[in-house]
């Protein structure tokens, strides 16, 4: 688990997740690697077959969880990874939420 105090201000970012990443498990791996990390936010599919992340934390742990997404669990085959930063929410913990649209 990458320290609360390990550096710099916490910051939050949207991710889209492209490729095989629904129906392998991705989203459950996913909270486990957040939560590992220390990370707080949430996860769900969306409709068009990506997986939405919403993640806080500190820039390593924000880092280190952008590093697993591009390759996923075992059974996932990542495309694209899309980050952008996002306000933060002040979430604690982190969850998957029910299957949603895509964003616009």
């Amino acid at each position: 688990m990458v320290s609360p105090s390990a550096s710099g201000p916490e910051r939050a970012c949207q991710v889209l997740v492209e490729g095989r990443v629904q129906a392998v498990g991705f989203r459950w791996h996913a909270r486990e690697e957040a939560s590992r990390l220390g990370l707080a936010g949430w996860t769900r599919n969306l409709a068009d077959g990506r997986v939405e992340l919403h993640l806080e934390g500190e820039e390593p742990a924000l880092r280190a969880m952008l590093d697993w997404l591009a390759s996923g669990p075992s059974a996932a085959q990542v495309h694209a990874v899309q980050e952008r930063q996002t306000p933060l929410q002040g979430l604690t913990g982190f969850e998957i939420k029910p299957d949603g649209i895509a964003p616009a």
